[in-house]
Formats: structure tokens, C-alpha cells, sequence
């Protein structure tokens, strides 16, 4: 029913691999002419196991009823933008409150088939939580390496209060990545980071619900940190394109932080690989990430469906952050990186007003509750008395 693939090379590689033998990354070929599609496009009953016919796994899935997430409408903002429609699919209403649930509930139930007792990641925050909470579910150990201090409060908790083993370490995310694979080559324990090709077909039914939803979208907007989710809606898309279950492929639009925006520059230069941000800064710590792991496939993503890539300031960042909050959808910073720069690519003309656009809204607000406090300002005090409560209000 599928393989693992190199996409520089094309060679094939065993399940538990991450990298092909010549260095190239790995992803699952689903061989779709051997697929009976046991499923309707009718809007209906979503989740990421109603795909499963396309999810490469062979034993009953480690689930906690992910997916099925919201897609709202803006409609002021398609007025202020004059663009036809809008939409924000909210992947913070996952179980954990992140898109990550999508892909964890594949890969752990992935290591489970492969006869893993333990899982590890390295983690900016959310990676962390949703491994955790299905890592417990599952009964596997968990192991999670952080750059020390540099990771929302509200995701560690999350990882702390389900059982992973938590280290912090004096460096960043790229740092945290490299030790942590050889930790787990080493120790033989299943790492769950977007290496991990597995994991990301998890995270490629975004796609299959937005086409269930909605149709086929003109353009998909989405923050990029370490580039897997990106790449992995593409690849959704790109399926259900070769299924004849759609006629086309949106255009895929990558958004990045300006400290912390490798992808953005290569794709101004055009070119296929990236050059990695030494010490990336963002008050967007999801996408805090130098040297995304899935660049490549992310750029091909951009490339092959005729897309863009955009940067935005952490101030643009927050002002979106506060607009989808004023249409009552609360999300942390690195998930209004996705509208942020569709605001900006909007007034640079870089979107058609005819178009239909989806930016993918990655994490709840409640991740990242210290920057909200920080940025919206402290309760007020008063003493109690309806007279002062009054004459504040």
C-alpha cells in the first residue's frame, strides 16, 4: 500500500529510516492505485481517521479524536482586503491545542507498530505537548529536549503534566534537533519530530479536509518553522489531485518571521536549498527555528504549485494576532504569522481579488498566555465597590 522514498534520489528506504542513505529526505508514497476510497467528500463527520484508507498505518490508531477543526470565515477582513473569500482553519482546537495532533497520532501509533516503547522530540513548545498527551495515551515513554527559556510556559505544563521527560538545554531548537537524533539512534528510541515522514501524513489531512469542506482553495496560507506542515498539506493536495478527486493545486504560501526566515530568503534567490539562520528571534516561538529540517520539501511545495513566501515583522505578528481575536478566534503569535502575511501580500497587490484563501491558524492562544498579558496590557484593580467599577468602565 505504500513505501518510504527518497526525494533527491528515489531510492527506497525501511520503515524506521528518517534520511535516505544519500542524505535525502524521506516521505511516504501512498500507491494509490492500490487505495479503495472508503470515504465521501460531503462535509461530514471530519477527522483524521476518516482518511485512513490514505494513512499509512496497519494496527488500530492511538487517537484522541484529533482533526474535524473549524474553518471561519473573515468577512471584514475580505472587505478591508477586497479578496472574494477568507477563511482561517483553526488547528488550536485540537486535543493538545495544536495542528501537531494531526501528525502524533500516526507516529506514535507508527512506533507502537514498530515495537517502540519510547518516543523523543526536540521541541519549541507544541511538538512537546501533543507528543506527550498521545505518548501517555499509548503508554510510551516520553523524552522532550527544549532550548532552555525559550519556550512558552503553557506548552511545557503540558508536556510536564503528561508524563514526558522534560530537559531544557543552553542552545536553540537546531541545537536541541541534532542531539536529540543522535540520542535517539543511539538509544533505539522513536523520534517524533517532522524528520519523521510518517508524522507528517498525519498533518497532510488538513488538506483533505479543507477540500471537504470548502472545495479546492486558491491559495493555502500557513506560518513555517521547521517546514513539515507545509510540505505535508501540499502533499495531500497533490494525492487527492492524482485520486481525480480535484482538478488543481492551491497556491502554497509560506510565511516566516523576520528573525527567523531561511526559507523566505532562498526563495528570493530562487533557490533550492536554504541557508540556516545562526541565532533566529521571533516573538513567535513555534516558528523560532534557524535551520527547518524540511526546507527542501518546503520550497518545492512553493515552487511546484506556483506560490510565495512572505516575511513579517513580530509587531505585524501581533496586530493580526489581535484582529483574529476582534472575530473572536484566539490563537498564539506563530499562528497569526499566516495572516499577518496575507495582510501584507494583499496590499502589495501579490493576491488575486477573485481568489479563495485559507491561512491555517496552528496553535490555541491559551499556548502562550505570557506574550498575550504582555502585548493586551494587565487587568485593572479596583477596590470593590460598584461606585469604582463604575467610573472605570
Amino acid at each position: 500500500m505504500y513505501s518510504l522514498r527518497c526525494i533527491e534520489c528515489g531510492e527506497e528506504s525501511k520503515e524506521d529510516s528518517y534520511n535516505c542513505e544519500c542524505g535525502g529526505l524521506l516521505e511516504v508514497k501512498i500507491h494509490l492505485d492500490q487505495v479503495d476510497l472508503d470515504f465521501k467528500l460531503n462535509g461530514k463527520d471530519l477527522s483524521v481517521w476518516k482518511y485512513r484508507a490514505l494513512l499509512p498505518v496497519r494496527i488500530e490508531p492511538v487517537t484522541l479524536k484529533e482533526g474535524g477543526t473549524p474553518l471561519y470565515r473573515l468577512e471584514r477582513l475580505e472587505k478591508e482586503l477586497g479578496i472574494r473569500r477568507i477563511y482561517v482553519k483553526h488547528e488550536g482546537l485540537n486535543p493538545s491545542g495544536s495542528f501537531k495532533d494531526r501528525g502524533m497520532t500516526v507516529g506514535v501509533t507508527k512506533a507502537i507498530e514498530l515495537g517502540r516503547n519510547a518516543v523523543a522530540c526536540a521541541s519549541t513548545g507544541n511538538t512537546s505537548a501533543s507528543m506527550a498527551m498521545y505518548a501517555a495515551r499509548a503508554g510510551l515513554k516520553a523524552y522532550v529536549l527544549l532550548p532552555a527559556g525559550k519556550v512558552a510556559l503553557g506548552k511545557v505544563a503540558q508536556a510536564l503534566m503528561h508524563g514526558a521527560e522534560v530537559i531544557g538545554i543552553k542552545g536553540n531548537f537546531d541545537d536541541a534537533l541534532k542531539i536529540i537524533r543522535e540520542v535517539c539512534e543511539r538509544l533505539k528510541i522513536y523520534l517524533l519530530n517532522s524528520v519523521n515522514p510518517f508524522r507528517l501524513e498525519g498533518q497532510k489531512t488538513i488538506a483533505y479536509e479543507i477540500v471537504d469542506e470548502i472545495g479546492l482553495p486558491d491559495r493555502v496560507v500557513l506560518p513555517v518553522g521547521n517546514a513539515g506542515n507545509i510540505s505535508a498539506i501540499y502533499k495531500g493536495f497533490k494525492e487527492f489531485l492524482e485520486l481525480q478527486l480535484i482538478d488543481g493545486l492551491p497556491k502554497m504560501t509560506g510565511i516566516q518571521a523576520k528573525g527567523s526566515a531561511p526559507i523566505y530568503k532562498a526563495f528570493l534567490e530562487r533557490k533550492e536549498d536554504i541557508t540556516p539562520v545562526t541565532n533566529p528571534e521571533t516573538i513567535a516561538t513555534a516558528i523560532r527555528i534557524g535551520n527547518p529540517v524540511n526546507a527542501r520539501k518546503a520550497l518545492r511545495a512553493i515552487y511546484e504549485t506556483k506560490g510565495l513566501a512572505e516575511v513579517v515583522s513580530d509587531e505585524e505578528i501581533i496586530s493580526a494576532q489581535k484582529l483574529l481575536a476582534k472575530n473572536g478566534i484566539g490563537v498564539e503569535p506563530a499562528s497569526a504569522a499566516s495572516v499577518a502575511g496575507l495582510i501584507k501580500l494583499a496590499k502589495q497587490g501579490m493576491i488575486e481579488k477573485d481568489e479563495t484563501v485559507v491561512c491555517i491558524a496552528t496553535g490555541n492562544l491559551l499556548k502562550d498566555p505570557e506574550t498575550a498579558i504582555k502585548v493586551c496590557g494587565e487587568p485593572k484593580i479596583v477596590e470593590a465597590s460598584v461606585e469604582k467599577v463604575i467610573s472605570l468602565l
